[in-house]
């Protein structure tokens, strides 16, 4: 009789409490001793189970580590309405869904190789002539959102990489993933807290967080990670009894840069005339403790300013780029740009308005600017329309010269999706495996909180995309 997949994760979960790490760490799902007079492993590989994975019973974690080198060809064999993989040292993991299996293996043992992705096609493939295996191997970070097209007779499906394999029949897209030497999967949120318009930099040991805090007592809350993923509370910009005198309340829209030899932390707060304003403070760290400027950088009586970033062009001269706040007063949202003095807490030269509100997706607003360096050009990503509701979205123009004249993309490279609504407020920067990702807040499912999401971005033709996002089914790490 042919056993349930229930019955075999039962059994599975029975076989793996007789490993453990070759770090000496035991599975996360027993507590069964550890033999002392044991020999330490020679080797040992994690396999970490994508999202579909069905969990034995009393299994905590997403992982196991097993003893020894465990591979995986990428073969997902369908059962009933699951489906699952048979890995070298004959575990069986099941997964929900047809041809539904993710797996990423990562070793200590020899063999080891650079992160790698197995795409295995289901058998419903139009295999390209002379292509004589059922899979593909590709260098790095290759994913799939689930989506599939149909055209005609056939269905598509188009990977992160811009590949676009075809199938036989509607509806008939069905690939597995096997992620080798990438250091395991994830799944957004990275955050699953409030963390508006989230700041993210590397300050050269680790990624610094810093989310808009509001009206709270404590302005700012830091995080810190080493791998984008995995974040750690660190206190905040400004504890309730350093405030900026000048500031009243309403803290948004926090930045920290490196700026010469210190941090300064570039922020939105409330001035005491009524106005949002740009403000400024310094550190010796990125983690504090900061000291206001005693007044705003930015403050204009007419109307607010807000959404501050600061970015250095190829030259090494520092910009501050942020957001007229028109839509608070009916009025355009335009983007302005100026130098700024060597230290970064005075504005020099002439104001440029960089762009305005002017593509019917954006509706009444453009905001939240981020500017990268890359190939010739400077990259300015905003976010348009309302970040209360599926509108908000981000968008990216692109310039020769740090002020402009810039040129939109038009379309938003990233946009509601995935169970997620109104993404935006993003930062851009380069993970540790030395890819782009987007790090940027959208509302959770029930519109209580906007959560902190990360997803890798791509250059194709010389812009900016964030491929099957934003993201809901488990990723390579960064």
């Amino acid at each position: 009789m042919r056993k349930s997949p229930r019955i075999l994760a039962l059994a599975f979960a029975s076989v793996l409490s007789t490993f453990v790490s070759g770090c000496g760490d035991e599975l996360a799902d027993t507590e069964a001793p550890v033999d002392s007079t044991r020999a330490a492993l020679a080797c040992s590989t994690r396999i970490t189970y994508g999202d579909r994975w069905i969990r034995p019973s009393g299994h905590t974690s997403q992982y196991d580590i097993a003893s020894d080198l465990v591979t995986w060809n990428g073969t997902c064999v369908n059962e009933g309405t699951n489906s699952y993989a048979v890995l070298s040292n004959g575990w069986k993991p099941y997964f929900t869904g047809n041809n539904a299996c993710v797996l990423a293996l990562d070793t200590d043992c020899a063999g080891a190789t650079a992160c790698a992705t197995r795409i295995t096609y289901a058998a419903s493939w139009l295999k390209p002539s002379g292509h004589t295996a059922q899979y593909d191997d590709a260098g790095g970070r290759v994913f799939w959102d689930r989506g599939c097209t149909n055209e005609g007779s056939n269905s598509y499906a188009v990977l992160s990489n811009g590949w676009k394999p075809y199938f036989s029949g509607s509806g008939a897209c069905g690939m597995s993933f096997r992620y080798t030497g990438c250091g395991g999967l994830y799944q957004n949120p990275v955050v699953n807290a409030d963390c508006a318009d989230p700041g993210v930099i590397h300050d050269g040991t680790r990624y610094v967080a810093a989310c808009t805090s509001g009206g709270a007592a404590n302005a700012f809350a830091l995080r810190t990670s080493t791998d984008l993923v995995t974040w750690t509370s660190a206190g905040h910009i400004f504890p309730s009894a350093s405030k900026p005198t000048w500031a009243t309340g309403d803290f948004w829209a926090p930045e920290i840069h490196k700026v010469g030899t210190r941090f300064i932390a570039y922020f939105t707060a409330r001035h005491s005339d009524g106005k949002l304003s740009i403000g400024a403070a310094t550190s010796a760290s990125a983690l504090g403790p900061f000291t206001d400027r005693g007044q705003p950088l930015v403050h204009d009586t007419g109307m607010g300013m807000i959404d501050a970033t600061f970015f250095q062009d190829t030259a090494g001269v520092p910009y501050l780029v942020w957001k007229a706040d028109g839509n608070a007063v009916g009025q355009a949202t335009p983007i302005y740009g100026q130098q700024l003095a060597a230290d970064g807490l005075s504005l020099v030269g002439t104001r440029r308005t960089l762009m305005s509100n002017n593509l019917a997706w954006e509706g009444g607003v453009v905001e939240a600017p981020w500017v990268v360096a890359r190939g010739g050009y400077y990259y300015l990503f905003y976010s348009g329309n309302s970040y209360a509701n599926s509108t908000y979205a981000v968008g990216v123009a692109r310039a020769t010269s740090p002020l402009g004249p810039y040129t939109k993309l038009g379309n938003p490279i990233l946009k509601t999706g995935g169970g997620w609504v109104g993404p935006g407020h993003n930062s851009v920067v380069t993970g540790p495996g030395g890819d782009t990702y987007m790090v940027y807040h959208a509302w959770n499912s029930a519109h209580t909180a906007r959560v902190m999401l990360v997803d890798q971005m791509t250059w194709p033709n010389g812009w900016p995309a964030v491929p099957s996002a934003p993201s809901a089914g488990s990723r390579p790490m960064p």
